[in-house]
């Protein structure tokens, strides 16, 4: 039997390959050990502050605090909008949260209907994930009490206190001001001011009209954040004050509204429907911007009900609407001052007579003065005294549309004025233009119609604002002031209305138009009773106007007898005092059927709050009238030798039933 032979070249060359397969093995596992280990250091030593902050993070949570909102202010420093405490419901979807069985519960402690309930369970089932919804605001005390103490019953819910807008005036400036509201989805856009869907956080919210949608970013502020520490659940289990990241609150903004004034004229107005302007002569301040009647912003902060919504917006005087900026009026009687302007600038006489019996022919029609036996001879400042129709019409005729189109734009009429919130109306001012553009079917001008347009009716509107800017312009009879609302945002003052160019108008012209308005609140002048202040030697001037919005036929009740929506708009324009004129006010009264009755006295009593609280007026009136000068009567250091006892007749005592002395009376 033969014995195997060893090749020791086989063994050589297996022992190679191992040894080579064991070196690749090491070098492979070495590698990914120093890798391993690499990793390792770097992150024990490099990425240390990294993982400590991450591990935190699964600890704490920062909870978003929305910031204070910016106040608004009068230009005294009086708070027009603030914020207050509120306790709030608030619900955040979860992922075994069932919104229609927790809402179901909460019913139990706070008033939430069937409706509310399954309005809010959409909203909470639509909402991110642990994104609260506001379920409740302004909850009481008790309220708020009874659900914190069943918080770790209620997953999802949670009970807290944050701020809500608060209007302490309620209505009175409420279209000036505005409100805020929630911020829907609709106002979220890809692009702009509102691309943040932090909006939707139930603390935050968004201007609505006036101040507070046209200045909201400023009023915003920023956002801060509350530490909070939270279980694994990421729910809530401790604050942490050291580290919150602190809110910064919006920018101021002051106004120049007056608080007294606009408070007085939504009290005069009433139930009555219309709005009142009043504008510094001397800065273009606005001190009073009233549409009556009004709303209470207070209550769209909380969320209207649908009835309680339609109620206001059906109601037929309209307290939605601005009728300073947004409605727009026939100006009536009141734009023969403008008529009269222009009849100046042509180069027509003032003392040039229009003889008035009550009405007057043109074209194949009667145009009626509102005196049915006419006013008789007239100059300028006669037909302005006594708003005579017949003498506007000859002068609106004689001089055609396009001069007093031209005066009425000069002195704010058909524009807007960059006052800082949004609504304005330009109204219309026809010209002979405006018709060729404006009505194509009918494009050329008809000679009656100028008759009407200089008195203020026709297609003429105008609003609130643009007749006080008028006035105001009269007043200060050398600047085109411009108006201003906002006095300054975070205390940056803003351009003075009076740094505006000069009227183009003669001063002679613009005082004869002053006189005649002083005039008509003289004895004889049609706003002469209303129109009285009872300041002493501080008077008023202005002028009076009916604007009839419907023509009446044969039969038709009117007057208050008749249906409101028919009846004649009162409008009077003013300014006091007349020597030294200070501030100047625009009244409508919707549907008021006269000027002088229904514009007039609510003018009076807005005019006297604001020259009562000025400081140099008010030292004028209270001046002590000077003493009379004594005459020197020589005969009063003579004493007469006796006293002289005149007897009544016999005949007289008699008759009242009294003896004569000596007939067996009384002694």
């Amino acid at each position: 039997m033969t014995e195997p032979s060893i090749f020791f070249h086989e063994v050589n060359e297996r022992q190679g390959l191992f040894h080579r397969r064991a070196f690749l093995l090491g070098g492979v596992a070495g590698l990914g050990l120093t890798a391993l280990g690499a990793r390792l250091a770097h992150l024990q030593l490099l990425e240390t502050r990294r993982y400590e902050q991450l591990a935190v993070s699964n600890q704490f949570n920062f909870k978003l605090v929305p910031p204070p909102r910016g106040l608004i202010l009068d230009r005294n420093g009086v708070i027009l909008a603030s914020n207050r405490p509120n306790f709030r419901l608030l619900v955040a979807h979860d992922g075994d949260l069932s919104p229609k069985a927790t809402l179901k519960t909460l019913a139990q402690f706070v008033p939430l209907d069937a409706d509310r309930q399954a309005r809010l369970a959409r909203d909470i089932s639509r909402s991110p994930r642990r994104t609260p919804v506001s379920v409740m605001e302004d909850m009481s005390w008790e309220q708020f009490s009874a659900i914190n103490i069943r918080a770790p019953e209620l997953p999802g819910v949670t009970a807290d206190m944050g701020e809500v807008r608060v209007y302490p005036h309620g209505g009175t400036f409420a279209h000036v001001i505005g409100y805020v509201a929630k911020v829907n989805k609709e106002d979220l856009r890809p692009a702009g001011p509102n691309a943040d869907p932090i909006l939707l956080h139930p603390g935050f919210r968004i201007g609505r009209q006036g101040v507070e949608e046209a200045f909201d970013l400023d009023l915003r502020g920023k956002p801060g954040a509350q530490k909070v520490q939270v279980d694994a659940n990421g729910r809530e289990v401790h604050h942490d004050p050291d580290g919150d990241i602190p809110a910064i609150p919006g920018k101021e903004i002051q106004l120049t509204l007056d608080v007294d004034v606009q408070n007085r004229a939504l009290e005069v107005f009433g139930e009555e429907s219309g709005g009142a302007v009043m504008i510094d002569c001397r800065t273009g301040d606005i001190l009073c911007m009233l549409s009556a009647p009004s709303f209470d912003a207070n209550r769209f902060v909380r969320g209207l009900q649908g009835a309680e919504y339609r109620a206001l917006a059906n109601y037929e005087r309209k307290p939605l609407l601005d009728k300073c900026l947004s409605g727009t009026y026939p100006p009536g009687s009141t734009f023969k001052t403008m008529t009269a302007m222009a009849a100046l600038t042509a180069g027509v006489d003032p003392e040039g007579r229009v003889f008035c019996g009550g009405g007057l022919g043109f074209g194949g029609r009667y145009f009626r003065c509102h005196k049915p036996g006419g006013h008789g001879s007239q100059n300028m400042r006669d037909a302005l005294k006594n708003s005579c129709d017949v003498y506007f019409y000859t002068v609106a005729a004689r001089i055609g549309p396009d001069r007093i189109a031209k005066v009425a734009e000069q002195f704010g009429f058909g524009q807007t004025f960059d006052i800082g919130i949004p609504g304005q109306k330009k109204g219309i001012v026809p010209s002979t233009e405006w018709v060729r553009k404006h009505r194509p079917k009918d494009p050329k001008w008809h000679p009656g119609e100028s008759l009407s347009y200089g008195i203020g009716q026709g297609m003429l509107t105008v609003n609130a604002l643009q007749l006080a800017v008028m006035t105001a312009r009269l007043a200060n009879g050398k600047k085109a002031l411009n108006p201003r609302l906002i006095r300054s945002v975070g205390g940056r003052e803003l351009p003075s209305g009076a740094e505006a160019p000069d009227l183009p108008f003669d001063p002679e012209h613009i005082a004869y138009v002053r006189a005649g308005m002083a005039a008509v609140t003289e004895a004889g002048g049609t706003g002469y009773r209303a129109s009285q202040l009872g300041l002493g030697d501080v008077l008023m001037a202005g002028k009076t106007g009916t604007a009839q919005v419907f023509s009446y036929k044969a039969g038709m009740a009117r007057g208050k007898g008749g249906a409101w929506r028919l009846r004649d708009h009162g409008l009077f324009v003013a300014f006091a005092p007349i020597d030294e004129p200070r501030y100047a006010l625009s009244v409508i009264v919707q549907h008021g059927m006269g000027g002088s009755t229904a514009a007039a006295p609510r003018a009076r009593e807005i005019m006297r709050v604001a020259l009562l609280k000025d400081p140099e007026i008010r030292a004028r009136i209270e001046k002590p009238l000077p003493m009379p000068e004594m005459v020197p009567d020589e005969g009063l250091n003579e004493v007469p030798e006796a006293p002289t006892v005149i007897e009544p007749p016999l005949a007289a005592t008699r008759a009242a039933g009294v003896p004569p002395r000596g007939a067996g009376g009384p002694a």
